[in-house]
């Protein structure tokens, strides 16, 4: 799924128009329609999170519609650009991630073994 049409989808699940929720986000209708198109990119961090309140997302819906907002920019998520530019043991531990050519199994494994010991 693109991140225009997860923002469609969750906004006709509220049952918002499209028009409400631009007037909610204080953004133009137009642009609201080009961003559900697929026409622009995703907006702003400021207007993202207003959408997420907004559109009254889980923490779950949150990161999926920041991880599509990224994608659609062809970018990291910027919360987790923040937290990797913070943070330089994870910066660590990625590129030697990256040069283990770790994928998503061996990635599993560590998130598991990680939330045994929370």
């Amino acid at each position: 799924m693109v991140f225009g049409e997860y923002i469609k989808q969750k906004r006709q699940e509220k049952g918002i128009t499209l028009r409400g929720l631009a007037d909610k986000l204080d953004i133009a209708p137009s642009y609201m329609s080009d961003i559900e198109k697929s026409k622009r990119n995703a907006p702003s961090q400021e207007t993202l999170n207003k959408m997420i309140e907004v559109l009254e997302l889980t923490e779950e819906e949150s990161n999926e519609l920041l991880d599509l907002a990224a994608t659609s920019k062809d970018a990291i998520a910027q919360d987790l650009t923040e937290y990797v530019s913070n943070n330089p043991n994870v910066r660590v531990a990625l590129r030697r991630a990256k040069d283990l050519k770790l994928g998503d199994d061996e990635w599993i494994r560590i998130i598991e073994e990680y939330m045994k010991k929370k």
